[in-house]
């Protein structure tokens, strides 16, 4: 068949996508064969594919194709996150622009309008992930508010609790003013920010002109203080144990306590305790039993107890605040201060510390297993540094707040029947809480007396349970997909993710199967632009994926994304990477086209090829077995790179240039078929990397019957191979690239056939003459016993090699370039002795220093013999 002269990427990713999947490759079931399971990190519902994503699933589906290739029954499980602060956002966005405030809505008719959105919207990354060739169980398909996955989250949820491992409870919590709702400590971002700090003074109660000053970088909480603190030890202050003093502006006394949370060397040694506000001083209150003042509202607007500022921002009063402490005398000074500020992950707006009524889970107990399992290595990381910072948060790890005040999500199982802090039961039904809470309350109650709780749980309090749910193992325990594809094998995932999903799936695991959830975790990089910065929209500098598809071809955006991404470390990303990706596939192309297009006669075949084909046979075999061993190591970036070179390097700049007949020459039938056969290795090797090219071309090298796709086609095996063979290639391409380095220093053609002649001065093995012969072009090639003057000459391991100068060759231009390298060697071997008679230097420098710098001597005085010796021979 014949091949086009150009690859038309867009037709054959439309034409083969739709093949895969109308037979089925992607599809799994259970079986007799090996399960090799993959669940996606699943996108949020909100989200269009990014570089990010990109990043991650070319990963995935390259396991999972290679996978496919080794015979196991591979299933990549697909789907998408709720992801309750995200989505809610966009629908309350989206009815805003028609008119409608959320708070106009009844719950059911505020979910009836997310569900829409969701159903309009929701599930566009997955469409764009199938340009990009993930090979997805697509009937599979998952959703973590789908019927059968939300019962396993309230199931879990209701089991935890009767475990007494969800407890409700006043906490200080991160409290998100834009989304309204709480967040757990990992979904809080912190960036060091310059900030300004104010000292302020506070007058001494029943004192005349007596004064402490504080330090902060929040003024406007001042209205909030309960207390000033010092160290019972601090010298400067002992006089004022027992004492009190006055908020600045709020004219309120409050007492000086003494505890030694203080650092007596910090700032002035005083501090504003403002328990509403902050964590530190929260705790500080209860041990004090300090009054707790709260001046925000849940939007992060000051209320009543921030006096005349009621109304205002809290960014705007703090600006206020800071003018009018100056004005009535209180601000001493304000400096420059670099700190780090809290930001929600979520709305990047900046976290309040809040005093707030939350459900948490007990972390302590659950999270042993899942930290005894990955320090002993039954779940691998990739890299394994990660296991250090990993294991510093689940040893310090603290309740997970898992309450959200949102609408969107699933919704806490907990029904209330009285004012009593426990006048509540945990409950999947109401038909359910009424009986519980008839029991609890010791009198009826009826459905119209319960009021469910309006919070939803975390988003992450579903997707722990990702690995479990996807084959519903918690709503049909035991059933014949949990037992099969559960624990699944490889989890792809970004680092900054480990505590939010990675660790509490893990937990989940342990508690709820007994097991593990995955046997190992490959983490990505993060993907930056040139200037080092981490792409996203905010800043402009990540290309939008599918543009990228539609310029460059999945194949070669696949090929530019992993190229230079190796396991954990950021990937430098820039659109000539997928340039690089699209040369790469035109250059297969166009040696299939090469190949396909030698006309085959009945000749002998030549020696050359019989050489080149033993040794390529061996070279794909060694590289094979290292191609092996990084792909299990998860050095994937490494594993494509050694690809590219074999194909690249050593089949297209070699192999087939030692086989490729002369111009308007046949081909031998036996070379040929070797050829293909290794053409067709090669596009094994390639088809997890760039499977639409891959598919296109191994149709195009041969007539296939039907299900014969290079998608189920098997992952090649390394065979034996003869060592020797490699070494004595090695020693014929020095000589080749001697013998092309020559001409090209001289000025001669290509086609210009020229004399080498070989002076052994150890053992040579000639087996690959013929290819020397072939590459080099060459008209004779004899060995000798003595050096052949007026020639071009170089060595390769010690054997002498003579090209005559003939007709071709300037031999006065010849001496001079002699000349010029014989008096600029000579200079160097002058600085080395130099150094080497210094007798300080040689008495001062380590052993391998002087030994470098002897072997730079001796080579000097070989290569100044050797020039001396052909200038001679000029002469």
């Amino acid at each position: 068949m014949e091949i086009p002269k150009t690859y038309e990427p867009r037709s054959a990713e439309e034409r083969w996508y739709s093949h895969w999947m109308a037979k089925g490759y992607f599809h799994s079931e259970p079986d007799d064969r090996e399960p090799f399971t993959v669940v996606i990190p699943p996108p949020n519902v909100t989200g269009v594919l990014h570089m990010g994503h990109m990043l991650n699933n070319t990963i995935q589906d390259v396991l999972v194709r290679k996978a496919r290739m080794e015979g196991k029954n591979a299933c990549w499980v697909p789907g998408t996150d709720h992801a309750s602060i995200a989505t809610e956002a966009k629908v309350v966005q989206k009815l805003r622009q028609e008119g409608i405030k959320k708070s106009d809505l009844s719950r059911d008719e505020f979910l009836k309008h997310a569900f829409e959105w969701k159903e309009k919207y929701g599930g566009v990354i997955l469409q764009q992930l199938k340009k990009l060739g993930a090979s997805c169980d697509w009937e599979r398909t998952a959703f973590t508010m789908d019927p059968e996955y939300s019962d396993s989250v309230i199931d879990v949820f209701i089991d935890l609790f009767n475990k007494g491992k969800i407890y409700r409870g006043v906490r200080m919590i991160n409290w998100d003013p834009e989304a309204r709702t709480a967040l757990s400590d990992e979904e809080v971002i912190h960036k060091e920010v310059n900030s300004k700090l104010f000292h302020v003074r506070y007058k001494v109660a029943g004192t005349e002109d007596q004064w402490l000053t504080i330090a902060t970088t929040r003024p406007e909480t001042i209205l909030g203080d309960s207390a000033i603190c010092i160290h019972p030890d601090d010298e400067r202050y002992k006089h004022l144990h027992g004492k009190h003093a006055i908020v600045p502006i709020a004219n309120r006394t409050v007492p000086i306590i003494c505890d030694e949370y203080v650092e007596m060397e910090f700032g002035t040694g005083c501090l504003k305790v403002t328990p509403a506000h902050d964590v530190n001083d929260y705790e500080l209150g209860k041990k004090y039993d300090l009054e707790t003042i709260d001046i925000f509202h849940d939007n992060g607007i000051v209320n009543e107890n921030g006096l005349h500022y009621a109304g205002m921002d809290r960014f705007d009063v703090r600006k206020e605040i800071a003018k009018e402490l100056d004005d009535k005398g209180y601000l001493v000074k304000v400096e420059d201060h670099i700190n780090k500020i809290g930001y929600s992950e979520r709305t990047n707006c900046v976290i309040e510390p809040r005093l707030s009524l939350q459900w948490f889970v007990s972390m302590k107990e659950l999270a042993q297993p899942a930290l005894e399992n990955v320090m002993n290595g039954n779940i691998s990381f990739h890299p394994d540094k990660f296991k250090n910072t990993y294991r510093h948060w689940m040893e310090n790890v603290k309740d997970w707040c898992i309450s959200r005040q949102l609408w969107w999500g699933h919704r806490i199982p907990a029904w209330y029947f009285g004012e009593g802090s426990e006048d509540f039961v945990i409950a999947k039904t109401s038909e359910e809480a009424v009986v519980l809470a008839s029991h609890k309350a010791g009198k009826a109650i009826s459905a119209a007396d319960l009021k469910q709780d309006e919070d939803v749980l975390d988003t992450w309090f579903s997707s722990w349970l990702w690995p479990i749910s996807v084959f519903n193992g918690l709503t049909q325990p035991g059933n014949k997909e949990i037992k099969y594809y559960y624990p699944t094998n490889d989890l792809v995932t970004a680092p900054e993710i480990m505590f939010f999903w990675v660790a509490r799936m893990i937990i989940a695991g342990y508690e709820y199967m007994g097991e593990l959830p995955f046997r190992n975790v490959y983490y990505t990089g993060i993907v930056r632009d040139k200037l080092g910065r981490k792409m996203s929209k905010s800043l402009g500098n990540s290309p939008d994926p599918i543009e990228l598809i539609e310029k460059y071809g999945a194949d070669g955006v696949r090929l530019g994304i992993l190229i230079s991404s190796p396991a954990g470390n950021d990937l430098p990303f820039d659109s000539s990477q997928c340039e690089q990706g699209r040369n790469f596939t035109n250059k297969i192309w166009n040696a299939a086209r090469l190949v396909k297009g030698w006309e085959v006669k009945p000749i002998e075949q030549p020696k050359a090829s019989i050489k080149a084909i033993e040794w390529f046979n061996a070279r794909f075999n060694q590289e094979l077995a290292n191609i092996n061993d990084l792909m299990a190591k998860f050095k994937i970036s490494e594993a494509l790179m050694a690809i590219y070179k074999l194909v690249w390097d050593d089949f297209c700049a070699w192999y087939l240039e030692m086989i490729k007949p002369g111009y308007e020459q046949p081909i031998d039938q036996a070379t040929l078929d070797q050829t293909i056969v290794f053409f067709e290795k090669l596009l094994c090797l390639l088809q997890p990397f760039t499977p639409f090219v891959a598919e296109e071309l191994w149709h195009l090298l041969r007539e296939r019957k039907e299900g014969e796709d290079i998608i189920i086609a098997k992952w090649p095996t390394v065979e034996a191979f003869d060592d020797a063979v490699l070494k004595q290639f090695v020693v014929a391409e020095d000589v080749v690239t001697n013998i092309r380095n020559i001409r090209k220093k001289n000025n001669i053609a290509n086609k210009v056939r020229i004399e080498l002649f070989v002076k052994k001065n150890m053992e040579l093995d000639a087996s690959f003459d013929s290819v020397i012969l072939k590459m080099g072009n060459l008209s004779l090639m004899e060995y000798t016993n003595e050096k052949v003057a007026n020639a071009n000459s170089f060595l390769v391991q010690s054997n002498e090699y003579f090209i005559p100068f003939g007709d071709v060759i300037d031999v006065s231009a010849e001496k001079e370039k002699m000349e010029e390298e014989l008096n600029y060697t000579k200079g160097f071997l002058k600085s080395v002795q130099g150094k080497l008679s210094n007798e300080k230097f040689v008495n001062g420098a380590p052993e391998q220093v002087l030994a470098g710098e002897r072997k730079k001597e001796a080579d000097a005085l070989q290569k100044i013999a050797i020039l001396e010796e052909k200038l001679a021979g000029l002469n």
